[in-house]
């Protein structure tokens, strides 16, 4: 592999077991709250990607102690809610994950701070999280574009009991206001307005907020209540899960590549709702088996995946991998209610559809929808082999997700050349070694 392109030869068969890397989105999670609470925090099994190496460089920016005791385990030393620098400047790259909770909970320090990121993350929208954060006080500047980042953080007048946040941007705004809360310490309500998406991702903060002792009142989605009084503690040790967002890359190889393929680090009692993509991949007709900690997938008995008309919603990042499987199913794929793919790394839908289109495949976007029929030379299956002629390289927009959903489309029959495979290491940096032990 180079840092400009790789080369996947055309594959026939998928089989095997992967062990999965961390959850990005519980890495940076518990590195945040280990750094907030009281105490010492081992945190194990984190995932080791650029989006954890911004966090743990704006934590060690910060004043916060973390110290890396062997292969993905740190030692954190909380502050108990008060970082020890006042004053910083944290260059976060592209990650959201870090980006997010971390103007909320620098709002909520009473320091001087900037925030800044490479040229996409100052093209994704963080409006919506700055005006909740306004309400509660927060002194926060536009640098450059209204709305959104780099920004200036400076010393506020904690004010107000409730705040409102729109829900149907990004979860992360709702994320990052929700983790940030205890440190006023008061109660206060949040009221989401619209329609929350990417539900799982806020039930995960919920839970990792619980694993270090603060509990949060959620009333049907439009509201939570953070009581006053709370602060976080440390829980000792936390084991990161498996990313199941990662999962869906070799569930879905072993549904169009034969299987069985095996994925070890998430299971049935995962906190992840991107484990609900095995669903998805099952209503297509793949066959899904799972245990407590690993999930199994095979194809059809058939041999062929048939196509979906689903709500994408409670899997928006797994969803993308979803569209790529479509290439290999009979018929006609829809996913709906995936506008947050707008403003993630990339344009995903515009992404996505320019990409599936290089195979010949029809491609219908929409504000919140894709709709993608094979073309007419289907891309098969191993057991149905049809291979087809990809029209010129695949771009990734350096967008880690890009990359990894196009390295199905080499069980079409042809060589598949992905460009800046590199994108990759925002989440999963041996991705394509570990793809290559169990497809071939």
């Amino acid at each position: 592999m180079t840092h400009d392109f790789i080369d996947l030869a055309p594959l026939s068969r998928a089989q095997g077991t992967v062990r999965l890397p961390g959850s990005k989105s519980i890495s940076n999670r518990v590195l945040l709250l280990a750094a907030l609470a009281e105490g010492v925090t081992e945190v194990r099994d984190l995932l080791r990607s650029d989006d954890t190496e911004r966090m743990l460089e704006g934590l060690a920016t910060l004043g916060i102690k973390v110290e890396a005791l062997g292969v993905d385990a740190y030692r954190v030393t909380g502050c108990a809610g008060h970082f020890p620098n006042k004053r910083a400047a944290l260059f976060l790259g592209n990650a959201g994950t870090a980006f997010r909770p971390l103007t909320a909970a620098l709002a909520l320090s009473g320091g001087d701070y900037t925030l800044s990121g490479v040229a996409r993350m100052h093209e994704r929208p963080i409006g919506d999280l700055v005006d909740a954060l306004r309400q509660l006080g927060a002194d926060i500047c536009y640098t450059g574009n209204e709305g959104f980042p780099p920004l200036q953080i400076a010393p506020g007048n904690p004010v107000g009991d409730t705040v409102r946040v729109r829900g149907d941007v990004s979860s992360q705004f709702l994320t990052g206001l929700l983790m940030a809360l205890p440190l006023t310490g008061r109660t206060v309500v949040v009221e989401v307005v619209g329609e929350l998406i990417s539900k799982p991702y806020i039930e995960i903060t919920l839970a990792m907020m619980a694993r270090f002792g603060v509990q949060v009142e959620r009333q049907d989605w439009q509201r939570f209540v953070v009581f006053g009084g709370q602060r976080y503690q440390s829980s000792g040790a936390v084991y990161v899960e498996g990313d199941a967002s990662s999962a869906s890359y070799f569930l879905a190889a072993g549904a169009i590549g034969g299987g069985p393929v095996r994925v070890e680090g998430v299971g049935k009692d995962s906190v992840q709702g991107d484990i609900r993509f095995a669903e998805a991949l099952a209503s297509m007709g793949a066959r899904i088996t799972m245990g407590d900690n690993w999930m199994e997938a095979c194809a059809p008995a058939s041999g062929k995946l048939t196509a979906v008309d689903l709500d994408c919603n409670h899997i928006p990042d797994a969803a993308m991998t979803l569209a790529t499987a479509a290439l290999f199913a009979n018929g006609t794929t829809t996913l709906r209610n995936i506008a947050s793919w707008r403003v993630k790394e990339t344009d995903r839908i515009a992404a996505m559809a320019t990409e599936l289109r290089k195979t010949g495949a029809t491609v219908e976007e929409g504000a919140d929808y894709i709709r993608i029929t094979p073309p007419s030379v289907t891309l098969a299956s191993a057991m149905h082999p049809a291979p087809f002629v990809l029209q010129g390289a695949v771009d990734t927009y350096d967008d880690h997700r890009m990359a990894m959903c196009f390295s199905l489309a080499a069980f079409g029959g042809a060589t598949v050349r992905i460009n800046d495979p590199s994108c990759v290491a925002k989440t999963f940096p041996d991705y394509f070694a570990t793809f290559a032990k169990v497809a071939s």
